[in-house]
């Protein structure tokens, strides 16, 4: 058994130099996955810096009319704001949809952005995991991977990004704002997730003592009717085996704007940015949307027991436009 020491912040520069001064140092928020990590071992910090108290749990709708959510602002919080179901009821659908309410209470938004991932063999210490000891291998490669992904792969790592809300934010365009003793940074969401590629274990950009204080969404119009699809094998608090989150406006018959993300079935939250450009200017009809969805999976690599993804993902996709369509787009 090893000791962690547990300490408590009140402003921003404080938790931030605490843990920069400290490597074996870690920021602590609703800790619903943070506490998971110490038990299996798979979270190597030694010092708990508790975050609970920085003021940045607020929901605030911007003069531009971009949506701001503080880091700490709990998962519930934002999934019943008012200015985010109107605003962007898929992110709302996505963060109801990605726990149970117990567990939405304590959530953060920012430690949502840091969620790892659900492989067995990543919780296992007997397993060859190049994500959490880089360079020993993969066994889900050749193991038991009904669950993984089949893009954004490597052959160092097919894990499953198991995040929903950032399913969401990633059609949404969304940036992450952060703070470290340098000052502030800010990322787009599709650079603040990294494909495994030769370094699994390096999953964003930040570096040790980087906090993550907001999370902005722009303005989008067109995200006033937009959803968020999950399928799972039970219909409760399951990790998705495909999800789609679409924002789409026709006009005239023809897709004049689509936003559209897939969940469960890569490596990091995907923009299905080849469906979107399949879709542009294109009639909203079955056989544009299944052509859209063959080709943002044209690349897809399946493995022994998750090759079952691909069509599914397709008629999902499928499934999500001819929902949002069906009920008129963005008026």
């Amino acid at each position: 058994m090893r000791s962690i020491s547990y300490s408590r912040v009140a402003d921003v520069a404080t938790a931030i130099a605490t843990v920069t001064a400290d490597p074996d140092a870690a920021y602590l928020a609703g800790g619903t996955t943070k506490v998971d990590m110490l038990r299996i071992y798979a979270e190597p910090s030694q010092r708990l810096v508790d975050i609970n108290d920085l003021p940045i749990n607020h929901i605030e709708l911007q003069p531009d009319g971009a949506v701001r959510l503080g880091a700490l602002a709990r998962m519930n919080d934002v999934a019943m704001s008012p200015i985010v179901a109107q605003r962007y009821p898929l992110l709302a659908e996505a963060l109801v949809l990605g726990a149970s309410a117990q567990l939405r209470n304590m959530a953060s938004m920012g430690g949502n952005m840091l969620q790892r991932t659900r492989c067995s063999y990543f919780r296992d210490h007997e397993a060859a995991c190049n994500k959490r000891v880089p360079g020993s291998g993969c066994s889900a490669l050749t193991g038991v991977n009904r669950g993984h992904a089949v893009l954004g792969t490597s052959e160092h790592c097919i894990a499953a990004h198991p995040s929903d809300a950032a399913v969401a934010l990633s059609a949404l365009d969304a940036v992450i704002h952060v703070q470290n003793r340098d000052g502030h940074h800010a990322y787009a969401i599709d650079d603040f997730f990294l494909a495994p590629e030769d370094t699994p274990e390096r999953e964003h950009p930040l570096q040790h003592g980087d906090l993550i204080t907001a999370i902005e969404i722009p303005p989008l119009p067109m995200a006033r009717d937009s959803l968020y699809l999950k399928v799972r094998d039970r219909e409760s608090y399951e990790f998705a085996l495909v999800s789609v989150a679409l924002a789409l406006r026709v006009e005239g018959g023809a897709v004049a704007e689509v936003r559209m993300a897939l969940g469960g079935v890569a490596t990091k939250p995907w923009r299905a940015r080849r469906a979107e450009h399949a879709l542009l200017g294109r009639p909203a009809t079955h056989e544009h949307f299944l052509h859209a969805a063959r080709e943002e999976t044209a690349d897809a690599v399946p493995r022994s027991m998750n090759g079952f993804k691909i069509e599914l993902a397709r008629r999902t996709m499928v499934r999500a436009l001819e929902t949002v369509t069906a009920r008129g787009g963005t008026p």
